[in-house]
């Protein structure tokens, strides 16, 4: 048997070996066979990544940086990421299982990121008041918030990283980096980057592990500042609840039940594209993920034929080829549970109308691969219709007019996201306002950008990730009085 590669987390510069002494096996999703191992960390590593954060956040290089040369550290390292871009999306394929053709604009595009908060590193701006009280000079000034803890998870690693890198990094703050225990592979490879780019020893550091030896540490240690966690809502809520033990910020971004839903009015043809997007690339692993298509009535035969039809050709196979089109599930907990959901949805009374179980397909090979799944008939009270399961499960739900489109839409506890497809500019401007959700789309589905605020209404999260509202997540304000009295008044009185 071939003998792993080990390899080694990565703290104040210097790549290190897990306190415990153990690592653990990483399954390639596409073999179902192990293809490296990984650090295992604990309360011990996470305690020496946290010092070591904020050892180089209150002296060294870093804090002696200005804004403008923090921005060129920034886009230093977009740079380096673009010359690494195949590279890195490579590792994230043999990781996570997502198609290379995705993974390989998603990289490409990821220093973007990297430009965007660089470039806004120098923008951070106070404030002078016009304060009421005389003889004073009173002024805001924003800082950074210290050790920040950035928490990823298996879908999108090095993405959902530079969401809370990048913003963190630009504000001022140092980083301790969690990667899920599945996929960090290509965390630890973009670490490599970050050196090359000139960061000091410290401001970025990356442990690896499972969330209760190492994440839990890092969530609850009295140096920690700030947590930004994505991953689902127990875990979401797990580690707020720790995390305000210690009064410390938080931003969470958590899962979601997305409505995508179609008018008679749409284009058949881009809205059948769209609900395909939504549920079945990425193999329906995405928290945006348009699990829940509500279709009008009046269009709902003519638009199902046209949907499975479509749905039927779906190429499954290897990740890494750019014929594929659904590759497999990341991890095989997840391959399990997306099965049970099946079993669940039958006992319910949903209509399967396409796949509803394991793909068994030749180009699947031993891989954790699940058929593109259509339930038909779906009501929202089935629990298929509110959990999420993360996985290429699509229920289509039928309603008669605006207003039940809407109620249906909004009677989930998530509000993520929602798609709206429709040719009326009323209608789409009338129900994006009314459907609870952080991000709506209209004749499109799955659009992100790093201009564009992100984040989620009810329990899909708190906070904003992407755009100017993201850096203040990890700022905060100091006002400043400066007397120009020539004597102090009264003592005993306030001012």
């Amino acid at each position: 048997m071939e003998k792993l590669e080990k390899l080694q987390m990565y703290v104040n510069g210097e790549w290190i070996d897990p306190a415990s002494g153990e690592w653990f096996e990483s399954y390639n999703p596409f073999t179902g066979k192990p293809w490296v191992l990984f650090p295992r960390g604990g309360a011990a590593d996470a305690e020496r990544a946290v010092e070591t954060a904020k050892k180089a956040f209150n002296s060294g290089e870093w804090p002696k940086l200005n804004a403008t040369q923090r921005g060129q550290l920034l886009r230093r390292l977009g740079d380096l990421v673009a010359e690494n871009a195949e590279h890195l999306a490579e590792l994230e394929v043999r990781d996570n299982g997502k198609l290379y053709a995705e993974m390989s604009m998603q990289l490409k595009y990821l220093p973007q990121w990297y430009y965007y908060f660089g470039g806004l590193a120098d923008k951070i701006e106070g404030r002078v008041l016009p304060i009421d009280k005389p003889d004073h000079f009173t002024f805001t000034s924003r800082e950074p918030l210290g050790v920040v803890v950035a928490i990823v998870p298996w879908n999108s690693p090095l993405l959902l990283t530079a969401w809370k890198l990048a913003p963190a990094l630009a504000a001022g703050n140092t980083v301790v980096v969690k990667p899920s225990e599945f996929t960090s592979a290509s965390t630890l490879a973009f670490i490599k980057l970050i050196e090359e780019a000139g960061f000091p020893p410290g401001v970025v550091n990356v442990v690896t592990g499972f969330g209760l030896d190492v994440g839990e540490p890092l969530v609850t240690h009295p140096d920690v500042a700030k947590v930004a966690f994505t991953g689902g809502v127990l875990s979401g809520t797990r580690v707020y609840e720790k995390a305000a033990a210690g009064l410390k910020k938080v931003s969470l971004e958590l899962g979601g039940k997305s409505p995508n839903i179609v008018f008679d009015d749409a284009d058949i043809d881009n809205a059948i594209k769209g609900a395909i997007s939504g549920i079945f690339a990425a193999t329906g692993q995405t928290c945006i993920a348009g699990s829940r298509l509500l279709i009008q009535e009046s269009i709902h035969d003519q638009f199902m034929d046209k949907l499975v039809a479509f749905a039927k050709t779906a190429k499954m196979g290897d990740p890494m080829s750019l014929e594929t089109q659904v590759g497999p599930v990341t991890t095989h907990p997840q391959y399990e549970k997306i099965l049970s959901y099946m079993d669940v949805a039958r006992e319910d009374g949903a209509e399967c109308v396409l796949g509803g179980g394991k793909a068994e397909r030749p180009e699947c090979g031993d891989g954790w691969f699940v058929e593109p799944t259509i339930y038909d008939g779906v009501t929202n009270d089935m629990r298929i219709a509110q959990e999420e399961v993360f996985g290429p499960l699509l229920s289509v739900i039928t309603f008669k007019d605006d207003d039940e489109a809407v109620e249906i839409g909004n009677d989930v506890v998530y509000g993520l996201a929602a798609g709206i497809w429709t040719s009326s500019i009323r209608r789409a401007i009338d129900i994006s306002a009314r459907v609870k959700a952080g991000t709506v789309w209209v004749n499109t589905y799955r659009a992100a950008s790093f201009i564009a605020p992100f984040g989620g209404y009810k329990q899909s999260g708190l906070g904003r990730e992407n755009g100017q509202e993201a850096i203040n997540e990890y700022l905060q304000t100091k006002t400043t009085w400066i007397s120009v009295a020539t004597e102090t008044p009264n003592p005993f009185v306030m001012r």
